[in-house]
């Protein structure tokens, strides 16, 4: 039921009841609550867009003062400080996986201790690197091969030729190489990796994607001749524990660090991110109460190549299509859900 408002009250409308219970808005709220996306305008969506943003900029710098001040205040009351708020991401909300790598975990470390690449990662046989292309050329496969070339220490390049693959993972045997790399190209672009462990295995295909070669990337530097440090981070399952090592047994297992390489391979959400760095120390001159000073900082420099892999297959033994046994096969049916993950 409706009612009437005394004349005195300013207005004679009526109101039903339903409308009791909605915010009403005066003139000056409704002028404020503008989105971008209601203006026509290109330069006055823009300006509004830039002008909430930076009023959303400031509020978070309020709120993280804020909070820096509350933990001061609590530090020196002897008390306990807030307790941080943690966002939720794909990564810190994934699926539990049973495989996941522990430190007590000993059936873990005894696979380790009888894995292909144990000789290697122990420093028994140096790593010895084969390199070579599918039987299509590219137009970016060679320079994509020479800069794998001057990545990965102690590795060769062999014209593929004719041969058939397992004819060339024989003659690699033969030669004591301790790895074999074939750079699949579709399209004239290099679009997979074949990476075989010699002599006994496994194999591992992975899909190739984001190439950037060392002469596109913005003031990139050149690397030197020394054995790089490798970085592997965040291959937490047994499946990614296995992956690591791989590309660990690439490498030989002692860094030259006056090199300032680094070679960095970043599992997020099972793409492989490969990065090559080198360490840049710069001398900055520092006023510090009157005193002429020398300040040190470091920065990193990219030297390429960049790309990104994923993992399509893992087969026990060297290259068999037919009638090889695989450990892992990456399926469509997999990707049902965007919080789980295999490496």
């Amino acid at each position: 039921m409706g009612y009437k408002r005394k004349k005195g009250d300013g207005d004679d409308e009526e109101m039903d009841g339903e409308d009791r219970g909605r915010p009403s808005f005066n003139g000056s709220e409704k002028r404020n609550v503008i989105l971008p996306s209601m203006i026509k305008n290109k330069d006055k969506r823009a300006k509004v867009y830039a002008k909430q943003k930076h009023e959303k900029k400031i509020e978070k710098q309020k709120k993280i003062k804020a909070r820096d001040a509350a933990e001061k205040r609590a530090l020196e009351l002897g008390e306990e400080p807030p307790q941080k708020m943690i966002p939720n991401t794909i990564e810190n909300t994934r699926e539990a996986d049973e495989t996941m790598c522990r430190p007590d975990d000993e059936e873990l470390f005894a696979d380790i201790d009888a894995d292909e690449f144990n000789p290697v990662l122990r420093q028994e046989i140096t790593p010895k690197v084969l390199i070579t292309t599918c039987r299509f050329n590219s137009t970016r496969g060679p320079a994509f091969i020479s800069e794998l070339l001057s990545v990965i220490p102690n590795s060769t390049y062999h014209k593929r030729g004719t041969y058939d693959l397992k004819k060339i993972v024989e003659y690699a045997k033969k030669k004591d190489f301790t790895s074999l790399i074939v750079v699949h190209t579709n399209r004239r672009e290099p679009d997979a990796l074949l990476i075989i462990g010699l002599p006994n295995g496994p194999t591992a295909h992975f899909k190739l994607s984001n190439l950037v070669l060392r002469k596109d990337i913005k003031n990139h530097g050149n690397p030197t001749s020394h054995e790089p440090e490798l970085i592997l981070k965040n291959f937490s399952t047994r499946l990614g524990n296995r992956v690591g090592r791989f590309f660990q047994s690439l490498f030989p297992q002692e860094p030259n660090f006056r090199g300032r390489r680094v070679v960095t391979f970043h599992n997020q959400r099972d793409f492989i991110f490969f990065r090559h760095h080198r360490y840049i120390f710069e001398a900055k001159e520092t006023k510090t109460k009157g005193k002429d000073g020398e300040k040190v900082k470091a920065r990193l420099q990219e030297c390429g190549p960049r790309f990104t892999l994923k993992l399509v297959t893992l087969q026990h033994g060297t290259f068999d299509p037919r009638g090889g046994e695989f450990e892992w096969v990456h399926k469509p049916e997999m990707d049902t859900s965007r919080r789980r993950f295999f490496l």
